[in-house]
């Protein structure tokens, strides 16, 4: 299990040290996810090394909502003043989403 933490725990790290140094508008453990992903297309034996211990992490994925959460309440008056732009991204970032599955569903189907 730290094997596999101080794996993601490196990646992430690469991911957010990218994002710094060159200035990039995409979350840091966004990238070290991609670097991941690309990573264990190589490396197939790690991903099985991998499995058991992600599936561990996964059944506790909630707990990685409750600092966004709280990043909410703190900033609950700041949410209250910007309500307006907030709802239109909400709702054109799902209108969008939904496109882009059907879009995807449809082609995958062919």
């Amino acid at each position: 299990m730290i094997q596999t933490f101080t794996i993601l725990l490196i990646f992430q790290s690469l991911g957010e040290g990218l994002a710094h140094l060159f200035g990039l508008p995409v979350p840091g453990p966004v990238i070290g996810m991609l670097l991941l992903f690309c990573f264990l297309i190589f490396k197939k034996d790690l991903a099985q090394k991998l499995a058991p211990t992600v599936q561990e992490f996964l059944k506790h994925l909630s707990l990685l909502f409750v600092p966004a959460g709280v990043g909410i309440m703190v900033l609950g008056p700041q949410v209250l003043a910007e309500w307006l732009p907030l709802a239109v991204a909400l709702l054109v970032s799902t209108a969008v989403s939904i496109v882009v599955t059907a879009l995807a569903v449809r082609w995958l189907q062919k």
